[in-house]
């Protein structure tokens, strides 16, 4: 069956067929290849792409610049101190000028429904580089990566999501597991449980993939996992919750000892980075002076042969550049 997508926002895996996400990771794999050899087709010569930025991210915008400069767009990034849109201007006037100026939209931030109004009023694609429930491109990402180091189609993977299972990147990989057929499970404490709309939303998405998607507090259904994932427990401006945090999820930090209990010897570890897996960075040594570790990954596990997080981030890039494609 014939895929187009242009003209078409991405703002969660959920809006796409299972043949469309298909389609994306082929194009993806295809670009990179093409990219290694030194090819690039300049698709998007003559666009324009505009980046809003209300989170900052190393890799959300430096895989968006990349993969629009590589194919020949001009880009124009804007933070939250370049821009008027909800301060002076509202959203659905900003959406309706930077449309008429661009050709393309990434919006990262906090708010879904943000990014939702923005693709309803700009008149040309908008495209989610995060929000506070989702994370689309990143699933993208992920997904290649496990192709490329799983010797399995997707349909046959067992993921398991450990730590925080209700954060965005839980939700996202639930929806991407619902649209592929993949064993997806959410390991988490109980008082950090997905929220029951998600949970319905993808479980329903499911039914047509035969997806298997189970949340559990018992570290047991690491077994026969062939990707182990994890997520930051706490971030910069939330210090005041890192004492619970570090109470509730340390039974779920990702150790040597919890890959082995998976039985896998080639299982992988992937993350969305930044990851906090030593105490080099200043709110880790800060929090370590408190009395608070908050590693979710031991620098063992990160360091070894099964990490396989900057794989993942470079593949930010190629898959990016294949949702401009397809959608410009």
């Amino acid at each position: 069956m014939a895929v187009n997508l242009k003209g078409r926002s991405f703002l969660t895996l959920m809006d796409f067929t299972v043949e469309e996400v298909r389609y994306l990771l082929d194009l993806s794999r295809d670009l990179k290849a093409k990219k290694r050899m030194g090819i690039y087709n300049d698709v998007l010569k003559g666009k324009n792409i505009v980046l809003l930025f209300e989170k900052t991210s190393t890799r959300t915008r430096c895989a968006f610049e990349v993969a629009a400069l590589e194919e020949g767009a001009h880009v124009t990034f804007l933070d939250s101190n370049s821009s008027q849109m909800g301060k002076k201007e509202s959203l659905e006037d900003s959406a309706k000028v930077l449309g008429r100026f661009y050709d393309g939209i990434e919006y990262r931030g906090y708010k879904q429904e943000v990014v939702e109004a923005l693709a309803k009023h700009a008149g040309v694609p908008v495209w989610n580089g995060l929000t506070d429930v989702d994370h689309p491109t990143q699933i993208l990402a992920d997904f290649l990566t496990i192709e490329e180091h799983v010797a399995k189609p997707l349909n046959k993977v067992k993921l398991v999501f450990c730590g925080d299972i209700r954060n965005n990147m839980s939700y996202a990989l639930m929806y991407g597991a619902a649209k592929t057929g993949m064993h997806f499970v959410g390991l988490g404490p109980k008082a950090l449980a997905p929220s029951e709309d998600v949970l319905a939303r993808a479980r329903e998405a499911a039914k047509e993939t035969g997806a298997i998607l189970e949340i559990t507090d018992d570290p047991a259904a690491v077994a026969g996992a062939d990707v182990i994932y994890t997520d930051v427990w706490a971030s910069m401006g939330e210090e005041a919750q890192i004492p619970e945090r570090v109470r509730l999820l340390t039974p779920y930090r990702v150790t040597l000892d919890l890959l082995k209990r998976t039985g896998n010897p080639d299982v992988i570890f992937l993350h969305c980075l930044p990851a906090f897996h030593d105490f080099e960075t200043k709110l880790a040594k800060d929090m370590k002076e408190q009395g608070h570790d908050i590693r979710e990954v031991t620098d063992e596990v990160f360091r070894s042969r099964h990490c396989k997080a900057f794989d993942e981030a470079e593949n930010r890039m190629h898959t990016i550049k294949a949702v401009m494609v397809a959608t410009l």
